[in-house]
């Protein structure tokens, strides 16, 4: 069987099994390499020192599974309805309204994973990443032809947008690969870089996470966010859409998918900010243990809280309540 009819087969099965793109790519080195070790050297990851750990299997994906050549990448779209602003209510970002897409894509990805060692026989390579290890999955993606990364640092799919999970599976088989996804298509546009309201850009496709909204929310477990910063979130407790919403791929392109394997939670786009104030530490795994909320943990999303709640009230805002 040829790498090409393999690699086609591959792709039929992905498709089959619910993911909205595929492509193949080597493991080569990025080429933005010095670009990252200079991001990282700058500070820019703020408190997320498993950047700095996985810097050099990032620069060389070959390392991370011995022995795979090619990297298999699909995405899944999600998009959920924005409603209005709610007093007393702080908002999540889209990505997070529903089922932990760790767990939502893990069966699908396991599934394919399986096919592709079918195709190569016993001992072949095939393994499954999704946004966890070194694995650089946007630029992987784009080296797969499935997009470009934009000026917000996003992966977009000039069919659908940015609002998509990226996944990789690693592997030994040879299949043919796919051209990259050369052209810019941001063009002139500047409309993410205008409209972070934390200025977290330093310059495009440079995104300082120190000042990010979403970093500040999630990966930041710190006490108390600087003033400057938390003045800025609006009504965010989780995550931040606001370089995304913008974009007139999104915009123009990007709609809710075809199919509930994400199962998005409508009433998890807006929540209560006393009810997650008041949460116990195992009411708070109760209430969100099956979603991506858990990776903020209740201390900080009780932080977010105070932030948004005082934020609201028109209040200083002064560190943990």
């Amino acid at each position: 069987m040829t790498p090409e009819l393999k690699a086609g087969l591959v792709k039929r099965k992905a498709l089959e099994l619910g993911f909205d793109a595929v492509g193949v790519t080597d493991l080569s080195p990025p080429p933005h390499g010095e670009a990252l070790r200079r991001w990282i050297h700058e500070g820019m990851a703020g408190t997320m020192r498993y950047m700095e750990r996985q810097l050099e299997a990032r620069l060389r994906p070959e390392t991370i599974l011995p022995g795979a050549t090619r990297a298999v990448v699909v995405t899944k779209h999600y998009l959920t309805s924005d409603p209005p602003a709610r007093k007393g209510k702080g908002r999540v970002a889209k990505y997070a309204r529903g089922r932990d897409y760790h767990k939502a894509l893990r069966p699908a990805l396991e599934n394919l994973a399986g096919y592709i060692r079918s195709l190569g026989g016993p001992g072949t390579l095939a393994k499954p990443y999704c946004d966890a290890g070194p694995v650089p999955e946007r630029e992987l993606a784009q080296r797969a032809g499935l997009g470009w990364i934009g000026k917000n640092t996003m992966l977009i799919d000039p069919k659908r947008g940015s609002y998509s999970f990226i996944a990789a599976i690693l592997t030994d088989l040879d299949l043919a690969t796919d051209p990259p996804f050369e052209a810019d298509r941001c063009g002139s546009c500047n409309r993410c870089l205008e409209a972070c309201p934390t200025e977290a850009f330093a310059a495009e496709r440079v995104l300082d996470s120190r000042k990010c909204i979403s970093y500040l929310t999630i990966e930041y477990k710190g006490d108390t966010v600087e003033p400057h910063l938390a003045d800025r979130f609006g009504d965010w407790i989780f995550g931040c859409d606001i370089c995304q919403d913008v974009c007139p791929w999104n915009i123009k392109f990007a709609e809710p998918p075809g199919d509930d394997l994400l199962e998005p939670d409508p009433n998890m786009a807006l929540l209560d900010l006393e009810e997650i104030m008041s949460l116990s530490d195992s009411e708070f795994r109760k209430r969100f243990g099956r979603t991506a909320i858990m990776r903020a943990g209740r201390e900080a999303m009780q932080r977010n809280a105070a932030i948004v709640r005082r934020l609201q009230s028109g209040g200083a805002y002064a560190g943990r309540p």
